[in-house]
C-alpha cells in the first residue's frame, strides 16, 4: 500500500516536471511565432510610411515632419498619371511627349482605396501606440539632404508577450530610414 502511493505520487512529480520541461521549450518556439507574425506587419507599416515620406519629398523637396502632416498630405494629395508617347515629330523615337491624364489619391496609392489615412501612424497589435517619427536635414559634402527616421519600439508592438524574451538583444525595434545617414531602408533589410 504505501509503495503504491510513493509511485502515484512520484508519477504525479515526473508528469508535472516533463510539463515544465515542455513549456520551457515550447514557451520560446511560440515567442518567435509570435515574433516573426507581428514584426512582418510592423513593417509592412513601416514600408507605407516609406512610401508616403518618398512621394511627399517628390512634391514638397523635404520629409514630412509630423504624422499630422503626412496623414494631410495622404488625405489631400494627388499624384498625376502620366502617359509617355513618342513625339510624332521625333524619326529616332528618342524623344517623349509627357501628357498628365488623371489625378490619384497619394493615400489610395500608398495604403489603398478607401483606408483611413490616419491608421499609417498607429503600431500594430497597440492600443494606438504611435510610430515615432522625426524628420531633419544633414550635410553630406558641402550638400543639405532631407533625412528622417521612424521607429515602432519592440516594446510596443510585443506587448503582452514575454517580458523576459522581449529585452534579448536578439529582437529589435524596427527602424526605417536614419537621422544621421541619408537612407530610407529598414534595418529588416
Amino acid at each position: 500500500m504505501k509503495k503504491t502511493i510513493i509511485q502515484l505520487v512520484l508519477s504525479v512529480v515526473i508528469l508535472l516536471l516533463v510539463y515544465f520541461v515542455y513549456e520551457s521549450v515550447m514557451a520560446p518556439v511560440r515567442f518567435n511565432k509570435e515574433y516573426d507574425y507581428r514584426s512582418k506587419k510592423v513593417i509592412e507599416k513601416m514600408k507605407q510610411v516609406r512610401s508616403a515620406q518618398l512621394l511627399y519629398k517628390q512634391v514638397h523637396g523635404t520629409f514630412a515632419p509630423s504624422f499630422d502632416t503626412l496623414v494631410d498630405f495622404l488625405q489631400y494629395g494627388e499624384i498625376p498619371v502620366v502617359k509617355m508617347v513618342p513625339d510624332p515629330e521625333d524619326t529616332t523615337f528618342t524623344r517623349s511627349i509627357l501628357d498628365t491624364i488623371a489625378f490619384i489619391s497619394v493615400g489610395d496609392s500608398v495604403l489603398g482605396a478607401g483606408k483611413d489615412p490616419q491608421t499609417i501612424r498607429y503600431i500594430p497589435f497597440t492600443d494606438k501606440e504611435e510610430i515615432t517619427l522625426n524628420a531633419g536635414t544633414i550635410e553630406r559634402s558641402n550638400i543639405t539632404v532631407p533625412v528622417f527616421e521612424a521607429i515602432a519600439p519592440k516594446e510596443k508592438y510585443l506587448s503582452g508577450l514575454d517580458d523576459h524574451l522581449i529585452r534579448q538583444d536578439r529582437y529589435k525595434s524596427v527602424t526605417l530610414g536614419s537621422m544621421t545617414e541619408p537612407s530610407s531602408d529598414g534595418n529588416w533589410e
